[in-house]
């Protein structure tokens, strides 16, 4: 694999793999962590008709625009759902399928089916202002954090990067209909420290969808853990080429 696609989660930007993008690259591989609509530096483009369909739409698009191949596509929490259904759409361009402490969903699932806490989030948002901005998770005292960020100048850096997340990226599902998509392998990074109460992990089946043994790797960190342990995190990315 020459190519790294890297998708954030919900409420962050392309900026938050700033620490992971340098570190790949000088190891002689191509790297893009764009923004997805809405998000970073297209915050601008926000709105309630913003959903999970129109992120898949971000990363379809950039693959062929671009011409990518053989890509490994990695997808940061939400993102699980993200990259799950581009390597449906796609799948002869995707070699590797990376859920970075991720959401894995099923067939038709959405974000609320895989964790149902997200629901709490989006009854919050109805209560107050429009209805379908839901706000960043708020900073919990250590080790929980900020999405497992408790370093203060990086907590700080952090917030920079936030931005609210449309309801309907929590409430579309899914569609992983294509049989092509079984063939790609997996991985699964999972980030080990400070996991906030109410977040539960699914089991990783033993045998992953193409038929070969389960690949999970943990990271003695939280939840961003591109913010916290980017070395750590590039070591078991490159381990994939």
């Amino acid at each position: 694999m020459s190519t790294f696609l890297l998708v954030h989660g919900a409420w962050h930007s392309g900026r938050c793999w700033e620490r992971v993008v340098p570190l790949l690259a000088s190891a002689g591989h191509r790297v893009l962590a764009p923004s997805l609509t809405g998000l970073g530096d297209k915050a601008h483009l926000l709105g309630p008709e913003v959903g999970l369909d129109t992120h898949v739409d971000d990363i379809v698009t950039l693959i062929i625009e671009e011409d990518l191949t053989d890509v490994a596509l990695v997808g940061h929490s939400y993102a699980g759902l993200v990259i799950s259904s581009t390597a449906n759409r796609v799948p002869d361009r995707i070699a590797h399928l990376v859920y970075l402490d991720a959401m894995v969903p099923e067939d038709g699932e959405s974000a609320v089916d895989v964790h149902p806490m997200t629901q709490d989030l989006i009854d919050r948002a109805a209560e107050s202002g429009a209805g379908w901005r839901v706000p960043p998770m708020p900073e919990l005292p250590p080790p929980l954090g900020l999405f497992g960020v408790t370093d203060p100048a990086d907590v700080a850096w952090l917030r920079t990067m936030l931005s609210d997340q449309p309801v309907l990226c929590f409430r579309q599902p899914v569609r992983l209909d294509n049989p092509a998509l079984r063939r790609i392998p997996r991985t699964h990074i999972h980030c080990v420290a400070g996991v906030p109460e109410g977040i539960e992990r699914r089991p990783v089946p033993a045998t992953q969808p193409n038929g070969s043994p389960a690949q999970v790797w943990e990271l003695p960190t939280g939840h961003d853990c591109m913010i916290t342990m980017p070395a750590e995190l590039t070591e078991l990315l490159l381990k994939l080429t």
